[in-house]
């Protein structure tokens, strides 16, 4: 065959053009074969294999070398829009690189590909919900600001190609519980869906374009996610105009007939996902549409619609065009796990890090007698990975991290103490002897991917990758008991992707960082701040539940009680909290006018001064609370927020312009709209729980 025989293979064609010639070309069986996340060649026709499964959740993910970021869930905790775009954008440059370099060895297995199955922007509703660490948070605005630019930073600005495709998932209203998840009816109101569960969905759709999207395991209000006519044609294609494809959960499509048990074969199963609208099966599901074919189950032209969304999305991303016209086919090997991106990512450890507790221990001086490091988490690798991780060329435990910090004359140990999990001990092993001789004790605990997770890969945890609940393990409380015995001061470094919660009356615990799972650079992260090179500045993407913090049942997706925004009963260190090295000061609030019509813009100024003795960053929240409204409404809502540097003695004026949305409810049948009525509007470094924060009152008419 020779070069440019068919005029699918023209790059002057329009992609439409190319995409109709090329699936025009195709057998029935050629189209379903493609419809399966395993895409053989159709080598008459000059089409390579494809496998489109990949992961990106905080770096590219299963593919070997790559550079591994702070998880999901400490990305959000930095708060910082500007750098999620240059996380996005370094993991696609390494996940083109790796792409071409594969292809150049004809290595087309999986996590190989462009289609990249991230970011997770399911609201983290339980704090016992093991896939927690790959959100961005319990909060609708706060998940979308993040995911549009998470999303964009994939794509890439390119007018014509693709740099991967971004896929937001799980569509929709899926955050547990892991059992069960394969038969499971989430029912959720209009309300609750139009006002938590979808904005995120929304915004990252028709703001950030996304190409895919992921359908859940569940059901939603009875209609299986990846076969449902309401979330994949009323709201999907009619309502947000998606232009992309839809790919199902792996094994999500076998679930309409195993366990959802809708249908009575796995032909109509596979049938009725198409139909509504679902175009590729991670799975075997589709290997029955053959058989729904002559059954009259599915007629080929459906089969046709799915497959030129798929070869659509092929195209975009440049793999028919010579690698001189795709401009991201330049980028080198070279930026893979990179100096670069690893000082970014040590750069986001850094931001991600939380102060939870400081009674004034830190920052820590470097010069010490005895620094007796302990913890199950203190030199073990997988706490920096997460879950969905690549691998760096060089991991930096918390250990290594401290022990680099520390001065040359500083003497250091180190035991474990304890296990990860397990009964509560009497027996702690050397740090029994030497550590009632030291002068500090850092202690490194929480939890780890061996106890929370997805379905199948936590296999410590409780409940088959969720927790039990947000209290350590017994092992754990008995070691910080322990330690506490000695009279000495105890820094706790906490690790995880969930809120968790200390055991209570420990005296000499001083400060608490909490660290999420850092990265590969984490240890010189948490090193980085512990000892005052750097200044904490994360804030929580979620709250962490006190002793009286009435905790929902998990399988409950009514939203009252839940989340900052519902929840009466008061959380130990609440959404948008995290302390300093330095104290910023604000001035009240200022409105560029008190009274606004419905649907009409306005600008809140706020004056902040750096009052302590270090430079620093502030994350600038502002929420507005309805003091009118005639219907349900949360509590507070975050509606602008941002970082900004202010040295110190200095003093920043900082604006935010908020629009509508800012002032809108949504109704019980899922509308929104403004009412008139009397609004606060709330900025500080944190939510408006007591009268630090400042408020301006606002005015909004008919």
């Amino acid at each position: 065959m020779c070069e440019d025989a068919y005029p699918f293979q023209n790059p002057q064609l329009s992609i439409e053009e190319r995409v109709d010639d090329l699936v025009g070309r195709m057998t029935l069986q050629e189209k379903i074969a493609q419809l399966g996340n395993v895409s053989p060649a159709i080598e008459r026709l000059g089409v390579p294999e494809y496998d489109w499964w990949n992961e990106c959740l905080h770096g590219v993910g299963r593919a070997g070398r790559a550079t591994v970021f702070p998880q999901a869930i400490g990305i959000a905790a930095t708060w910082d829009i500007p750098l999620v775009g240059q996380i996005a954008k370094a993991i696609s440059d390494e996940a083109r690189a790796k792409y071409h370099a594969a292809g150049n060895q004809e290595n087309r297995g999986r996590y190989m590909g462009l289609t990249y199955w991230s970011p997770n922007i399911n609201i983290l509703r339980d704090p016992r919900w093991g896939r927690a660490q790959e959100t961005f948070g319990e909060d609708p605005y706060l998940t979308s600001r993040i995911g549009v630019e998470f999303v964009k930073g994939l794509q890439g600005d390119d007018p014509k190609y693709l740099k991967l495709v971004g896929t937001p998932k799980h569509y929709a209203v899926h955050s547990g519980p892991e059992e069960g998840r394969h038969a499971f009816n989430a029912i959720a109101s209009e309300k609750d869906l139009w006002e938590t569960y979808l904005p995120a969905f929304e915004a990252t759709i028709c703001e950030a374009g996304a190409w895919s999207i992921m359908g859940a395991y569940n059901r939603l209000n009875g209609e299986a996610c990846n076969a449902s006519p309401t979330l994949l044609t009323k709201i999907l294609r009619k309502k947000w105009n998606f232009q992309g494809f839809v790919v199902s959960d792996c094994g999500a499509i076998e679930n309409i007939y195993n366990h959802h048990k809708m249908v009575d074969s796995m032909a109509a199963a596979a049938a009725f996902a198409v139909r509504e609208g679902c175009d590729l099966c991670c799975g075997t599901a589709y290997d029955a549409l053959p058989e729904a074919v002559e059954k009259g189950l599915i007629t080929e032209q459906e089969i046709t619609t799915s497959a030129k969304r798929l070869f659509t999305a092929r195209m975009k991303l440049g793999m028919f065009d010579p690698d001189d016209l795709v401009p991201y086919s330049a980028i080198p090997e070279s930026v893979v796990d990179g100096p670069e991106h690893r000082a970014l990512a040590r750069k986001t450890g850094v931001e991600s890090m939380v102060l939870l507790k400081n009674d004034g221990i830190l920052p820590l001086k470097k010069h010490w007698g005895l620094v007796y490091v302990t913890g199950p988490n203190a030199d073990a690798q997988d706490v920096l990975l997460g879950n969905y991780n690549g691998y760096s060329a060089s991991m930096t435990t918390i250990l290594e991290g401290i022990v680099g910090k520390v001065s040359v004359g500083t003497r250091v140990g180190f035991s474990a103490g304890s296990t990860l999990r397990g009964p509560a001990q009497e027996s702690f092993g050397p740090l029994g002897w030497d550590g009632p001789k030291a002068d500090l004790i850092i202690a490194c605990v929480g939890l780890s991917p061996k106890l929370e997770g997805e379905e199948g890969e936590a296999a410590e945890s409780d409940g088959n990758g969720d927790k039990g609940g947000v209290e350590l393990p017994d092992s754990q409380v008995s070691l910080l008991k322990f330690i506490d015995t000695f009279d000495k001061p105890i820094v706790i470094v906490l690790t995880g992707g969930s809120p968790m919660r200390l055991p209570e009356g420990l005296k000499n615990v001083k400060a608490i960082l909490l660290a999420w799972y850092p990265g590969a650079e984490g240890g010189n992260s948490v090193a980085d701040v512990l000892f005052g090179d750097e200044n904490p500045s994360g804030r929580l993407p979620v709250s962490f539940p006190g002793p009286d913090t009435i905790i929902p049942l998990m399988d409950s997706y009514d939203m009252q009680g839940r989340t900052y925004r519902f929840a009466t009963s008061p959380y130990l260190y609440p959404f948008g909290y995290g302390l300093s090295y330095t104290t910023f000061k604000y001035e009240t609030p200022k409105v560029s006018s008190s009274k606004i019509s419905a649907g009409e813009s306005v600008t809140v100024s706020v004056s902040i001064t750096n009052a302590g003795s270090r430079d620093g960053e502030e994350v600038v929240q502002v929420y507005v609370r309805d003091l009118e409204a005639t219907t349900r409404v949360p509590i507070h809502k975050l509606v602008a927020f941002g970082r900004t540097q202010i040295n110190a003695g200095e003093t920043k004026s900082i604006e935010f312009t908020l629009d509508k949305a800012a002032f809108e409810l949504v109704y019980d049948d899922g509308s929104k709209g403004i009412e008139a009525g009397l609004f606060d509007v709330f900025v500080g470094g944190g939510q408006p729980l007591d009268d630090k924060i400042k408020s301006v009152r606002l005015e909004v008419t008919a």
